[in-house]
């Protein structure tokens, strides 16, 4: 595929602290955009970053018709760690795909799944200078639709933008693998089954937003959500998927729940595990049985998973009066391999033999 590109001229990469790049702070030089009207999308173009231009009336604004992915290209490296001029995105296709089904379940019309995939890559050679050098960091990628019709009265727009922008970035955290402190919300809902809970729709994040901010003012650096109708089966934390290895079993929600993000890391993790020898159960999890099996010393590690931190290891998690401290508050061995599994894929450093990396000459 071919597309239209407009070189930016003033170059945004100087004005980067590349010591000090935490993440989604800085942003690259250019953005993809494809509009959707008269019911097909365009060819789309690449463009400078910079401001857009919208109407108040603008339906997003007012119904919330957004959803979006995120994922990560690296720079190759050879065995002495040199790059190599090649690229990976990991599992784009599996984005893509989910991207297409949040937007089915928000009305909107589907992507081809190649045409998103060739102007991610595009967009990726086109800011390659932006994509860090240090083994731990990544370009992001953020894929997103919005509804672009103005009007008010509830309904699905007739018109849509599909963009893509780019952020250099290193962990989600920042003390990288440092485990966190979580607080389990037993008041606040984020999503409920047959809602959009399963979606990476703009308006999850939204309504987690009070209950993340309450645990952040008490200490606590994310949210893990309980099921929003008996308040009592573990759901996923705010940024990320939630798993608990439990006297040698790694367990985790299940997406029969109707409310939890299908995540790719989340995926790939349960994959890599199973190489393992790993015994893995994806089911329905009482808080309280995380409760009895810190109790009885079963509880061995916490770790949340998703595309900006990969893994981040919980090293304590609050729930009412039970503070529970886990692996003395230190990464766990199988969290640490897992991780260190991930990244030596991303960045070409061991095998890609499941084909999960989009690789690609930039």
């Amino acid at each position: 595929m071919q597309f239209n590109i407009t070189k930016n001229t003033d170059t945004r990469y100087n004005a980067i602290d590349w010591n000090n790049l935490r993440f989604g702070v800085y942003f690259s030089d250019h953005f993809f955009i494809a509009k959707y009207k008269d019911g097909r999308w365009n060819n789309g173009e690449i463009v400078p970053y910079g401001p857009l231009s919208f109407e108040p009336a603008l339906c997003t604004f007012h119904y919330a018709q957004s959803c979006f992915e995120g994922l990560k290209a690296f720079n190759c490296m050879d065995a002495s760690g040199n790059i190599t001029g090649n690229a990976n995105i990991f599992r784009p296709r599996k984005n893509a795909e989910r991207l297409n089904m949040s937007g089915e379940r928000l009305c909107m019309p589907s992507i081809d799944v190649d045409f998103q995939i060739e102007a991610m890559k595009e967009l990726v050679r086109t800011d390659q200078k932006f994509i860090p050098k240090q083994r731990g960091q990544s370009l992001y990628l953020r894929p997103f639709i919005i509804g672009s019709g103005n009007f008010l009265g509830v309904q699905a727009s007739s018109e849509y933008l599909y963009m893509i922008i780019t952020s250099p970035v290193a962990s989600y955290y920042a003390n990288g693998l440092e485990p966190i402190k979580i607080l389990v919300e037993d008041k606040y809902v984020r999503a409920v089954r047959g809602g959009l809970g399963f979606t990476k729709a703009a308006a999850n994040y939204a309504a987690s937003l009070y209950g993340g901010t309450k645990a952040r003012e008490r200490g606590f650096s994310q949210v893990l959500w309980l099921d929003g109708v008996e308040f009592k089966y573990v759901d996923e934390v705010g940024a990320m998927n939630i798993m608990f290895l439990i006297d040698g079993e790694l367990i985790t929600p299940t997406l029969e729940q109707g409310s939890i993000l299908p995540g790719i890391t989340r995926m790939s993790i349960l994959e890599i595990a199973k190489d393992m020898g790993i015994k893995v159960s994806e089911r329905r999890i009482e808080i309280q049985e995380i409760i009895d099996a810190h109790k009885t010393g079963k509880l061995q590690e916490c770790f949340g998973t998703g595309t900006a931190a990969i893994i981040s290891p919980v090293g304590q998690l609050t729930y009412k009066t039970e503070n529970m401290v886990i692996n003395d508050n230190k990464i766990g061995q199988l969290s640490q391999k897992l991780y260190d599994t991930i990244l030596d894929i991303q960045y070409s450093d061991t095998a890609d033999k499941k084909g999960w990396n989009e690789h690609f000459k930039l």
